[in-house]
């Protein structure tokens, strides 16, 4: 780096007082109360939902945690704390609708790794999950997709077909109803409780 020249800033100060760098994240620096924080703060479908609240990460996040129980009863208690961590990164770089991400490229999908890899390692959980797990959580999270957009996006079912597969086994009495960022991150951090993951950490 020339002389004088001081490098760009690629760290935000979390409201626990941690300095996480986004592009080279320690472990160390998350903290889930930050986490449940951001993600609750966090609208998915950029916002374009019915309610009176937008409807969060967080709550997404706890959504599949309940489809993956639903879906795989016997799964280890770990691979569901890993289910409920899944979006855990966008606490930190947002969340961007999948064809804007496309666009973005290999870069944007380097950091996502990143900073999933270190949020895994924070709470005891392997750097890189193993590929059985990895399809249980995409199962769920194709089924959260596809209530979320006929529910509250405003896709009619035909709409919902032509952008991802109607997922089987959904369960058709599940009705979802957008919370408060406050009782999202609060339900968040109960199920983080519930999974072990207060003791999973260093």
């Amino acid at each position: 780096m020339p002389k004088g020249q001081s490098q760009a800033r690629a760290w935000q100060r979390m409201l626990s007082g941690r300095r996480l760098d986004i592009l080279s994240p320690s472990p160390m620096d998350i903290e889930i109360s930050d986490i449940a924080h951001g993600l609750a703060r966090v609208a998915r479908w950029n916002g374009q939902t019915k309610g009176p609240f937008a409807y969060s990460v967080a709550q997404h996040s706890v959504l599949v945690e309940r489809l993956v129980q639903a879906n795989a009863p016997t799964l280890d208690q770990k691979w569901r704390l890993a289910t409920l961590l899944h979006d855990g990164p966008e606490y930190v770089i947002g969340d961007m609708i999948t064809p804007f991400k496309a666009v973005l490229g290999n870069k944007y999908k380097e950091i996502e790794a990143g900073l999933e890899a270190a949020i895994h390692l924070r709470f005891g959980l392997p750097a890189h999950l193993p590929a059985y797990v990895k399809a249980i959580i995409k199962r769920a999270d194709r089924m959260a997709a596809w209530l979320e957009a006929t529910q509250l996006a405003g896709f009619s079912e035909s709409d919902a077909k032509k952008l991802f597969p109607q997922p089987r086994g959904l369960p058709a009495s599940l009705k979802i109803t957008p919370q408060s960022a406050e009782d999202a991150a609060h339900e968040f951090l109960r199920r983080f409780e519930i999974l072990g993951g207060y003791s999973a950490r260093h």
